[in-house]
């Protein structure tokens, strides 16, 4: 019999696999919402919601959120916000660059903190969106390629002998990749032209990412661990949207929601820095007769984003006390300057949902002479304020274009946030907080 932390493990890689952009990330989760009975929706639409009904609507094409209008739910939103975008490579808009009459690269810039010499000397592939002109429209197309297409090498170490001592890549140099030993010009546009199935005159831009292909695994002596890129954030955008489906009978209005940009600062209108959640919620909460200020303070968000665990070459790096490790089950992020948004409150409520769901809790704080990253909890908040959980999973080389994670982790995830779906929060005369 297949465990079920390794059947759950496999269906996220099959996610991470098809989802290698946070363009394809979005439509992955539209088929997810779609197969479970949810109707897409649109902000030029007046929404002619029912009760009972199941509904999502997307921003951008790379940020979505989802929810359902239960008959008889209490005035207050579950949400659960993750993100779709993960550090990479770029194409610039003029992304062909001809080297000494042989050699066909692709003009890059990154997006995000990535760990560059993770990049080196693996196939890699191409992935974004293409718009495409039919007529006077103006359509979107979303494109992956199922081939190895580039790779960025390395230089021999006869011609540098500094690569091992901590050498300084500069991406304006270092990490183009290597596309085509031709001199035709528009390489990349026709290769998206065929992949599509339109005339390269067609295509007017395109947003297109290097991205390794790369389908994970699972490894260990014991089958303990999985290898994958993008696990930063995949793993919490496909576990979320696994608890929301797999909810039953819910209390309160569960809210997935799915943002782009969080790994540059998610200042953007399809970032947790934008209207997106706002507009929606608004519009949710006018259906049920209230405004959204009267629903937020029964209301609780998870921002799921994954965190450090304690490495096991360099156990110092980790806070004594604070360390979570794989397998561990959900952590809950710690932050004094509230680069996570935890407090007491939010931490309190989220560990009995997992009590109540017999899931492991741990806990994470960096180390107080090491600054940490951020998340987009304390962002989102300041959009739409309320009590606010930072949690996540433990992973190994967070930034790497192959991260490592537990077997066991996502299994645990899912069980926690089915469980948070499936709660409420009630306020009672004196101000406690009943958890329902």
């Amino acid at each position: 019999m297949i465990r079920s932390d390794l059947d759950r493990t496999n269906a996220l890689l099959d996610f991470i696999e098809h989802s290698p952009v946070c363009f394809a990330a979005v439509c992955e989760a539209q088929k997810m919402l779609e197969s479970n009975g949810y109707s897409r929706l649109s902000f030029q639409d007046v929404w002619d919601l029912t009760p009972g009904g199941k509904y999502y609507i997307t921003r951008n094409g790379s940020s979505l959120i989802a929810f359902c209008v239960p008959q008889d739910a209490q005035p207050g939103f579950m949400i659960a916000a993750s993100h779709s975008d993960s550090p990479c490579f770029k194409l610039k808009t003029n992304s062909e660059v001809m080297m000494a009459d042989r050699y066909l690269k692709l003009n890059t810039e990154g997006y995000g903190g990535m760990i560059i010499s993770s990049w080196f000397d693996r196939p890699l592939s191409l992935a974004g969106r293409a718009i495409v002109k039919n007529g006077s429209a103006f359509e979107t197309r979303v494109v992956t390629f199922d081939r190895d297409l580039c790779l960025i090498p390395n230089v021999c170490i006869h011609f540098n002998r500094e690569i091992n001592n901590g050498y300084k890549y500069n991406k304006a140099v270092d990490t183009l990749p290597l596309l085509s030993n031709t001199k035709e010009p528009g390489m990349v546009k026709k290769l998206v032209a065929e992949r599509l199935g339109v005339e390269p005159d067609a295509i007017v831009s395109m947003d297109l990412y290097v991205i390794n292909r790369t389908r994970g695994s699972v490894f260990g002596a014991d089958d303990a661990f999985f290898c994958a890129p993008r696990i930063d954030d995949l793993q919490c955008a496909y576990t979320t949207l696994a608890g929301l489906l797999e909810a039953e009978a819910p209390k309160a209005i569960p809210v997935y929601a799915l943002f782009d940009n969080e790994e540059v600062g998610s200042e953007t209108k399809q970032g947790a820095a934008s209207m997106f959640l706002y507009d929606v919620l608004t519009r949710v909460a006018a259906f049920y007769g209230h405004t959204l200020s009267e629903m937020l303070p029964a209301s609780l968000m998870l921002s799921c984003d994954n965190g450090h665990a304690l490495h096991p070459n360099h156990p110092e790096l980790s806070d004594a006390k604070n360390a979570p490790h794989l397998n561990g089950g959900v952590v809950i992020k710690h932050n004094a300057n509230q680069r996570y948004a935890t407090d007491a409150l939010s931490e309190a409520l989220f560990a009995e949902i997992c009590a109540r769901a017999d899931v492991p809790v741990q806990h994470f704080a960096n180390r107080s002479d090491i600054a940490g990253g951020g998340t987009l909890g304390s962002i989102s908040n300041t959009r739409v304020s309320m009590k606010t959980v930072d949690i996540g999973l433990a992973q190994l080389a967070m930034h790497s274009a192959v991260e490592t994670g537990g077997i066991k982790d996502t299994d645990y995830m899912v069980r926690a946030v089915k469980a948070f779906y499936e709660s409420a929060l009630q306020i009672k005369d004196d101000g406690a907080i009943v958890l329902a």
